[in-house]
C-alpha cells in the first residue's frame, strides 16, 4: 500500500491503495465518485474515460502510481450544474438512451472539443472510435458533438 495525493475535480485527496489499483477503482471505491463507469476493464470501450491534465485517458488500465501530480477531471468535474456546452448538447439531440456510456462519450467529445473547437466529421469519427455506444446512438452523438462546437464548447 503507498499513500497518493490526487488532484480531481479541483481538490485534492489522499489515498491509501496498491500502486497497481486503477484509477477507475480509486475514483469508483475510494472516492466514491461513481459517475465514471466500469466497462471492459482492458481500455476498449471508453466508458471509463476521464481527463488527465485535459487529455482523454482510459482510467480502467491506468495504475495510480502513474497519475504523479495531474489534474484528474471526472464527469462530476466538468460542470458543476451539468451545464457544460457538451452536456446540453446531448440533451439537445437526445443522445442518451440506456445512459450507461455516455459520461465516457462526453468526456472524450469534451476533450476532443478543447483541443479542436471546430473539428470535421472525420476528426469527430477518429477522435470518438473505440468508445462504444452499446445502443447504436453515433449519430446522435456526431450531431451533438458538432452543437456543441457550434456553442464554442471548449470552455
Amino acid at each position: 500500500m503507498a499513500t497518493y495525493t490526487l488532484k480531481i475535480n479541483g481538490t485534492s485527496r489522499d489515498v491509501e491503495v496498491d500502486p497497481s489499483t486503477p484509477l477507475l477503482w480509486v475514483l469508483r471505491d475510494h472516492i466514491k465518485l461513481v459517475g465514471t463507469k466500469f466497462g471492459c476493464g482492458i481500455a476498449q470501450c471508453g466508458a471509463c474515460t476521464v481527463h488527465l491534465d485535459g487529455m482523454a485517458v482510459r482510467s480502467c488500465s491506468l495504475p495510480i502510481s502513474s497519475i504523479g501530480d495531474k489534474e484528474v477531471t471526472t464527469i462530476e468535474g466538468l460542470s458543476e450544474n451539468g451545464d457544460h456546452p457538451v452536456q446540453l448538447a446531448w440533451l439537445e439531440e437526445d443522445v442518451p438512451q440506456c445512459g450507461y456510456c455516455q459520461a465516457g462519450q462526453i468526456m472524450n467529445a469534451s476533450a476532443l472539443l478543447a483541443q479542436n473547437p471546430y473539428p470535421s466529421d472525420s476528426e469527430i469519427e477518429t477522435a470518438m472510435n473505440g468508445n462504444i455506444c452499446r445502443c447504436g446512438t453515433y449519430v446522435r452523438i456526431k450531431k451533438a458533438i458538432k452543437r456543441a462546437a457550434e456553442a464554442g464548447s471548449n470552455a
